[in-house]
């Protein structure tokens, strides 16, 4: 007997819901298992015996549909005997903007074949289990909601604030089908399983599939908004197409699957308010990450994908395209599975970061098994509670401007954490970086690094060596024990609080003029707080967080706030005073202070807000200190004789009865570009709106703060005020240049210089001027340009200032 032939389509449908079954059960779930038999899911029906039980609206009868429809924007609760749509019906919820919740109270899971429309949102709880078959098609304005947890009627009703959903059922909620909501949210939510083999669309809202014993759902406009309480170990599983503004999969202790398959995909797309966002999630459980991940934010860059789990799979056909890839698990080794899953992800852009916390008692060691070399600008980060490893005869290489770091003891406690390099770390044919970040208290096996001989630095850097070893400094003990080794190599691992330094711990300044401080220190963008310091002994000839930084010495990204350095005794003219150093010789770029500097009278002393003498370069830094004493001050340094490139000073220099003052620098013999001053500068007698003195140079560069001396000067007594300089030498090789400005109303000055050469009257611009680029000839204010006028600004700032 020959078997009857199907038509195509219906040949089709058969394969698909083969093969969606097949998945079903390699997973742990089956259809039976559900009740929904084959002739259920062929037969559907509508749903049964509906009651509004809060709220009100209307259900009736259309065609082989469903109407229920809701007044206004309200909120309604329906108790229904059973909830299911056959493959040629549809039910409608016509509630405007509002919403409705439907319990299901009988005993039949609810299986969705046909068509299911809400202009608004729609809860959809059954404790039986939850399909939206290959045929169902889900479209609403608002939220969707499929759970098998329930809700309180009373909370649901209210519309406000957040929702818990919780209950015991192991019911599964599965979706072959398609589920869209055009406004709003989609989350598909039970205590066991949670499985997507068909679509999921949320382009303006979130996409998100957990299970839990309890599940908190929480309004956010940026971010996640379904939280799980472990209990379960449920599954969420995807084997379909989530594409969402952001995407959450979670299972807290259970497992997450992000298959692979060539029609499995999840993407998040991000909206004006919301970051292109993926989490994969399952804290104290297991996640294997097998498919193709993306995510990209409304302007076309690159979005966030996080995946954290106890125990971490990687696949090997696993990609993320996105911004940055964040993993994270306790322990971690890159086998080649995993290395194939980074390499692919790598060479799309995708920099990848992998953490290994130390969670549950493991190691907190990561190490590479198995080698990743990749091309192009993206960087991969390896971060570990303890050890960062490299096995024998494996490579991590980049030929393209990629960065590579190891960074052991990355929670920063100081627990001996070493990085140990038994293999090959190839940069040779990259313009990138590599940095190894150890604790002190361990150990750098280098093992064999290629460098490229043609790397040079990236301009304001302050990187010295392509491929460079950090002791991490994680206290305040570390931090003095970097006078134990002048010239080596350090990075800040954490924010340091220095409070101690005002009270049980005498800090000695870094460096000195016999032996001053000669390797690299990277702040690493963190902040060393509340740092203090008292001299009453003998003159050095620089007191601060270093005291001498050397000419091959690099200090940079690192911010020192809420300082207060003083002193009580009386010091000869050529000591100097700074937050940051008191002298530099080296290189000093992206480092700020605020605080104070000096309060008490040391005549004759040298005193900055960032650094008391710079006899080298200071480059994009700043300060917003209050500079105060009897000597040489400036808000930035107190004497420059070096370079002071795209730098700027918002603090008060206050200078008293035997003290000059200069808002950026007290006194200038050497070069001052790109920069500028909006604190009040105080004198007695005179004081310069940018420095009190000049003997240097001064382009591109502008002053906007007061200008004032003490009102008790003796009548006919000499003085000079500038709104850029008190005295500006005659000197040919010196001078201010003619693209230099200041805004005579803030600083209350009509002319550049008290004393000295003058730049033209129009030079000195109005506070209405000074907001606008044309006034500033020669300036760049282009897109790659050294300035910008922000909307609404009384004067430019730096581009690459911070939150300009």
């Amino acid at each position: 007997m020959s078997r009857p032939k199907l038509p195509r389509p219906a040949r089709r449908t058969l394969r698909r819901q083969h093969s969606n079954a097949a998945f079903l059960l390699a997973i742990g779930i089956s259809l039976s298992g559900q009740s929904l038999t084959p002739v259920a899911l062929a037969a559907g029906g509508l749903p049964q015996g509906g009651t509004y039980v809060a709220g009100t609206g209307a259900i009736a009868s259309q065609g082989n549909g469903l109407l229920i429809t809701q007044p206004g924007s309200t909120r309604g609760v329906i108790d229904w005997n059973s909830f299911s749509i056959g493959k040629t019906n549809s039910v409608t919820f016509d509630n405007g903007s509002g919403a409705t919740l439907n319990r299901v109270t009988g005993g039949s899971p609810s299986a969705i074949l046909g068509r299911l429309g809400a202009t608004g949102s729609v809860y959809l709880i059954n404790p039986q289990g939850i399909v939206v078959g290959p045929s169902g098609v889900i479209t609403t304005g608002g939220r969707f909601v499929a759970s098998t947890l329930d809700i309180c009627n009373d909370a649901f009703m209210q519309g406000r604030g957040s929702l818990t959903l919780s209950g015991t059922s192991n019911a599964s909620v599965i979706n072959l089908g398609k589920i869209s909501s055009s406004g709003g949210d989609i989350f598909l939510i039970a205590r066991h399983d949670v499985v997507n083999a068909g679509t999921v669309a949320a382009l303006n809202g979130t996409a998100e599939l957990a299970t839990g014993e309890q599940v908190l759902l929480q309004d956010s406009a940026g971010s996640k908004q379904v939280f799980v309480q472990t209990g379960s170990q449920g599954t969420v599983s995807n084997k379909g197409r989530i594409t969402a503004a952001q995407v959450s999969l979670q299972a807290a202790d259970g497992n997450v699957y992000a298959l692979a398959g060539r029609a499995t995909r999840i993407r998040a797309t991000g909206t004006a308010s919301r970051d292109g966002h993926v989490w994969l999630v399952a804290d104290s459980g297991h996640v294997g990450q097998f498919g193709k991940i993306a995510a990209s934010n409304a302007d076309g860059s690159g979005g966030t994908v996080d995946t954290q789990a106890a125990q971490l799979e990687l696949g090997g056909h696993a990609v993320v395209h996105a911004g940055l890839w964040n993993l994270s698990t306790p322990a971690f080794t890159i086998d080649g599975a995993a290395a194939h899953a980074l390499r692919r992800s790598l060479n799309s852009g995708t920099s990848v970061d992998i953490t290994a916390t130390g969670a549950n008692g493991a190691t907190g060691d990561l190490g590479v098994a198995s080698s990743v070399r990749w091309h192009g600008p993206a960087s991969l980060t390896l971060a570990a509670y303890h050890d960062v490893s490299i096995a024998t005869s494996t490579t991590l290489a980049n030929d393209g401007a990629g960065n590579l770091t190891l960074r052991a003891d990355a929670s920063g406690i100081d627990n001996g954490g070493s990085v140990i390099n038994n293999g090959t770390i190839d940069w040779s044919k990259s313009t990138g970086i590599v940095r190894a970040l150890y604790d002190m208290n361990g150990s750098y096996t280098a093992g064999t690094n290629l460098a490229n001989a043609a790397w040079t630095a990236a301009p304001y850097s302050g990187l010295v060596t392509q491929v460079t070893g950090y002791k991490l400094v994680n206290s305040l003990t570390d931090l003095q024990n970097v006078s134990l080794d002048l010239a080596g190599n350090y990075a800040v691992g954490k924010d340091l609080d220095a409070s101690a330094t005002d009270t049980s711990f005498a800090f000695s300044s870094l460096g000195n003029a016999t032996t001053p401080f000669s390797g690299q220190f990277d702040g690493m963008g963190h902040v060393i707080d509340r740092f203090s310091q008292r001299e009453q002994g003998s003159p050095v000839p620089g007191l601060g967080l270093f005291g001498v930084i050397g000419p091959t010495g690099v200090v940079r990204n690192v911010g020192m706030t809420n300082a207060k350095l003083s002193t009580y005794v009386y010091f000869p003219a050529g000591i100097a005073f700074g937050i940051l150093a008191g002298l530099n010789q080296g290189t000093i770029t992206y480092a700020y202070t605020s605080g104070t500097r000096g309060t008490a009278s040391f005549e004759g002393a040298t005193s900055g807000g960032l650094v008391g003498r710079n006899d080298g370069l200071i480059e994009r830094s700043w300060s917003s200190a209050f500079v105060g004493s009897a000597g040489l001050l400036g808000g930035l340094v107190g004497l420059n004789e070096g370079t002071i490139l795209q730098s700027y000073a918002t603090g008060v220099a206050s200078a008293g009865n035997h003290g000059v003052a200069g808002a950026l620098a007290g006194f200038n013999g050497g070069s001052i570009s790109q920069s500028y001053a909006t604190g009040t500068s105080y004198g007695s007698l005179s004081t310069g709106g940018l420095v009190y003195e000049n003997a240097g140079t001064i382009e591109q560069s502008f002053a906007a703060g007061l200008v004032q001396g003490y009102c008790c000067a003796p009548p006919d007594t000499p003085t000079s005020f500038g709104g850029i300089a008190a005295y500006n030498h005659p000197d040919p090789n010196a001078g201010i240049s003619a693209n230099v400005y200041w805004d005579k109303q803030t600083t209350t000055r009509s002319v550049s210089a008290g004393t000295g050469p003058q730049l033209p009257a129009s030079n000195g611009l109005t506070t209405a001027q000074m907001s606008d680029p044309a006034s500033f000839v020669g300036w760049d204010f282009g897109p790659t340009g050294a300035w910008v006028m922000p909307a609404g600004a009384s004067h430019p700032v730096l581009r690459w200032q911070p939150g300009h």
